[in-house]
């Protein structure tokens, strides 16, 4: 019998990238079956039985004859349910049930359900940016986010039933979601980041540390006992966050759309707000599985990640934040190769400083013993803590502040601050007299140039260095916060006023000290 064959052009989810893949469907004498080869997992597998009734329910009908399915590259390890649409294309285009030209020029993802409709995939975003670089037209679910990505042409396929039609491909809305300021200004309910900073009285010192900051994109600790206030204030930081630029939208938007959670508010300007339990894994953390997923600190690109009860955290998952926090990306080695996943964020931690809580406490006593206090404190790690821009001990505040709730420095105010010094930091950096972030670091030489420390702010920092043993690590994280506060203040140059006030968020009072 004669042989006949179609290619479709599909792709397949590696990390939050997707990698273009060439379905191709040969249909010739035989005995009668569906073969899938080129290293497809279960879910891929499985697509022989959806393909099948979908195809049936939709009016067409499987030849009885070999048909062999070739996903292309073979070497690389292909995942999900997004090959039905293209294998089923691929096949009635073959058997000559449908035109070739209704097949040229696409990009196909979809999962298809029993009675042949389209069903969305995870990683929505990515194809579309897969098939923006091809030059390609993508074909899924109209229930599939749109990409925001100009120069690519989205279409829908409701149902395999409509390709009996001359056009069964209908041609998505562009709309975008709203990218005014004043829509991002508070996170989505669901990341649980929620209220004003008005509500919490007092800790204005707190507040001024968490301003500093949201200002940098500092890392903060927070240490203190039970009731100090330590999750009010951090709940609150995503009322003060500035809306995620274009192109940041998109970065942060794609690593949620991989893992199939919602991105209308990311790509609406609203950065994320991530806290994860202090039970994660560390695959859960930073990422891992099979096949490879992001974890919490990629979620949180761009966005805040909030770290609460810290010291309940498992010492190896903690440490596991070090490289994140140092490159800004996570970096995975497995069998079938290496994988990069983006993790610049913020991190936001609030802690005990002990089993019981009151250690260091004015009003209760601690129960803890000596050797529990060190155990407890010990699982952050020294490396861990030295690479925290700030830190500071919170106290729990007396019943007439608590009552004095609605009345302290508003969400509003901090804000205002924060994009002063993100403005003036963008100015500097017009006039290159800035230090850029490569990764999440900057370098010394340039941000001591950057600085500009008169002989005054230079001789305070190295005595105070001396003095407290600083690493190098913790001097340069200090001259970045004092770099931060003469942006908030929009001045040139960093003044010893400047860096005093920035080492002290690094010499902590001592509650668990």
């Amino acid at each position: 019998m004669p042989r006949s064959q179609c290619t479709v052009m599909s792709a397949t989810l590696r990390g939050t990238e997707a990698l273009p893949v060439t379905v191709e469907v040969a249909v010739s004498g035989g005995l009668p079956g569906i073969a899938i080869v080129g290293m497809g997992d279960m879910a891929v597998q499985e697509a022989r039985e959806r393909v099948r009734a979908a195809i049936a329910a939709a009016g067409f009908s499987v030849p009885a004859r070999k048909i062999v399915v070739n996903l292309a590259p073979a070497g690389v390890r292909k995942s999900g349910s997004g090959f039905d649409l293209p294998i089923a294309i691929g096949l009635l285009a073959a058997s000559g049930q449908i035109a070739s030209e209704m097949v040229e020029g696409r990009l196909f993802v979809g999962e298809l359900l029993l009675d042949g409709r389209v069903r969305a995939v995870q990683g929505a975003l990515a194809f579309g940016m897969c098939a923006a670089r091809l030059k390609r037209r993508l074909i899924g679910s109209s229930d599939a986010p749109f990409v925001p990505l100009d120069g690519l042409e989205q279409h829908s396929l409701e149902t395999l039933a409509a390709l009996h039609t001359q056009d069964p491909y209908r041609l998505r809305s562009p709309e975008r979601p709203s990218s005014r300021a004043e829509d991002a200004v508070r996170p989505a309910a669901s990341t649980g980041a929620v209220g004003d900073f008005r509500d919490v009285a007092g800790h204005d010192r707190a507040k001024r540390a968490i301003q500093i900051a949201v200002a940098g994109e500092h890392g903060l600790l927070m240490m203190g006992p039970p009731g100090s206030g330590k999750t009010m204030l951090a709940s609150r930081i995503g009322s003060i966050l500035p809306p995620l630029a274009q192109d940041e939208r998109l970065e942060a938007a794609v690593v949620h759309s991989v893992v199939g959670e919602e991105v209308e508010s990311i790509l609406s300007g609203t950065p994320p707000f991530r806290a994860p339990h202090h039970s994660v894994t560390i695959a859960g953390l930073v990422g891992g599985g099979r096949p490879l997923r992001p974890g919490e600190v990629s979620l949180a690109h761009h966005g805040v990640l909030f770290l609460d009860e810290l010291g309940e955290f498992k010492p190896t998952v903690l440490q596991s934040l070090r490289q994140p926090m140092e490159k800004g990306l996570v970096s995975l080695t497995r069998a079938e190769g290496n994988v990069v996943f983006p993790a610049r964020f913020m991190l936001v931690a609030a802690t005990n400083p002990c089993p019981c809580g009151y250690y260091g406490d004015e009003e209760r006593s601690c129960s803890c013993r000596d050797s529990q206090i060190r155990g407890y404190q010990s699982k952050l790690g020294g490396p861990l803590l030295d690479r925290i821009h700030l830190q500071m001990d919170l106290r729990r505040l007396p019943s007439q502040s608590v009552l004095a709730t609605g009345s302290g420095t508003s969400s509003a105010e901090l804000r205002e601050g924060v994009l002063r010094a993100r403005a003036y930091r963008a100015w500097r950096k017009e006039r290159k007299e800035s230090f850029e972030r490569s990764g999440s670091k900057a370098t010394e030489e340039s941000l001591v140039e950057a600085c500009c420390l008169d002989e005054e702010a230079r001789r305070f920092l190295a005595s105070v260095a001396d003095a407290y043993a600083m690493s190098g690590r913790g001097l340069i994280n200090g001259l970045q916060v004092a770099r931060t506060i003469a942006d908030m203040e929009e001045k040139e140059r960093v003044s010893a006023e400047q860096v005093a006030e920035a080492v002290s968020f690094r010499l902590r009072e001592g509650i668990g000290g």
